[in-house]
Formats: structure tokens, sequence, C-alpha cells
């Protein structure tokens, strides 16, 4: 296995960066799908990881796992002074599919989790997506940061890593909340260039900064249209 490299909370694997693992989702038909779901967690089967994904484990002992909802099936991760993920790869246009949807919920948050600080830098959930220039786009949910935070990482040669903090505190805790991102808008924003091509998700969960423990739930994940 190749090597894993850290920016703080942010794992970058290099197999992950550079697409070499990276499987597709599915061939277009003759006309483009308006949207394409590359985390079904109500279909997904129990006991096992889902369908294309892979796991990552950076530190400790990695609990993941499908738990019924009241609205069906979901994928919950449970982190102990540890930090792992689970990553999907991908070949995709967001200049098609420019919208990353997805529904999380947190239960319990990392201690003192800061990302603005690597002594701190622990989050109970981030949705990464990585691009084929080998830069990211992290999407958090921080204990301490306010919403709307973001910043970059440029700590790894020749990778760079802009985050967003999505939600932040106890205020939303144990409630199902819906994500919509414009990737090619905040690729823009942090970048400013044009978009290139994802090569990746990644579903990530760190306590072992802060010594602590974090619980998050994921549902559906999709890459969506603008026109929807």
């Amino acid at each position: 296995m190749l090597p894993e490299c850290r920016i703080g909370g942010f794992l970058s694997n290099r197999k992950f960066l550079s697409g070499a693992a990276c499987s597709a989702i599915g061939a277009f038909a003759a006309s483009t799908p308006m949207a394409i779901v590359i985390l079904n967690a109500t279909s997904a089967s129990p006991g096992r990881l889902p369908k294309g994904w892979q796991l990552k484990v950076n530190r400790g002992t990695p609990d993941i796992t499908f738990i019924g909802e009241p609205s069906g099936q979901v994928l919950r991760f449970k982190s102990r002074k540890s930090s792992f993920a689970l990553e999907r790869g991908v070949d995709l246009d967001i200049t098609q599919f420019p919208l990353l949807t997805w529904t999380w919920k947190v239960s319990a948050l990392p201690t003192g989790g800061d990302f603005r600080r690597s002594s701190t830098d622990d989050q109970a959930a981030q949705v990464l997506v990585a691009f084929s220039d080998r830069r990211i786009l992290s999407y958090i949910w921080d204990s301490s940061a306010p919403r709307g935070a973001r910043q970059n990482a440029f700590a790894i040669p020749f990778i760079r890593i802009s985050a967003l903090v999505c939600r932040s505190g106890r205020d939303e805790l144990n409630q199902w909340l819906h994500e919509s991102h414009n990737l090619a808008e905040d690729y823009r924003k942090a970048f400013d260039q044009p978009p290139a091509r994802v090569k990746a998700i990644r579903l990530q969960s760190n306590s072992q900064h802060t010594g602590s423990s974090a619980e998050s739930y994921f549902g559906d994940i999709s890459f969506r249209s603008a026109r929807q």
C-alpha cells in the first residue's frame, strides 16, 4: 500500500489522489442522466462495505456499519481516538454534474475539535472530493469553527486542499440535514481556475488529535445536474 500523507484532519492517499484505482460509476445512456447516485445506503447489504467503496484507516480501529432509521437504512461512523474513511473512485465531468448532494447527521462531536489548528483538527464528518489536478475540496462538520469558515492547506507538495465548514457545533446535533454544494463554483472560489475532472470521493471521521470520540451518519450521496 502506498504511504498516506496528512494535512491536519485530511488524509490524502496517493492512490486516492492519482485516480489509479478509480472505477466507473455507470455508463451514460443515450440521454445524459439527471443524477448519478454513488452511495445508496438504503439498498446496501448489511455487514458489508457499500459497493464500490474501500476502507482506508489512518489510525485506530474503524467502526462503520449500516443501521436502520425511521427513514430507512443509513451508514454510521463511530470514531474513538481514530481516523478512518470510506473512499470511492469516480471519473466525472462536473460541468455536466456540478451539484454534490448528500444527507448526514452527527450525534457526537470530537471534544475541542477545530480544523483551524493541526493539534485539534478532528471532525465528526467530512466529505472530500479529489480532482485530477491533485486538488481537493473538503466539506466538514466542525466542533468549533464557525459555519462558512474556509481554509486552504499547502503542506503536501503538489497537493492543494480547500476546506469549508458546512455545519458547526451542537445546535444541529441528532438532526438529519440535507447538503447541496455546487462543486464547480466552490472549485473556482477556492483555486481561481476552471475545475478539473472529479476522480474520487471520500467520507471520513477523525478524533485522534483530541483523543475523544465522534459519531456521524450518512444517507444517499449523488452528483446532480444543475438542470434539476
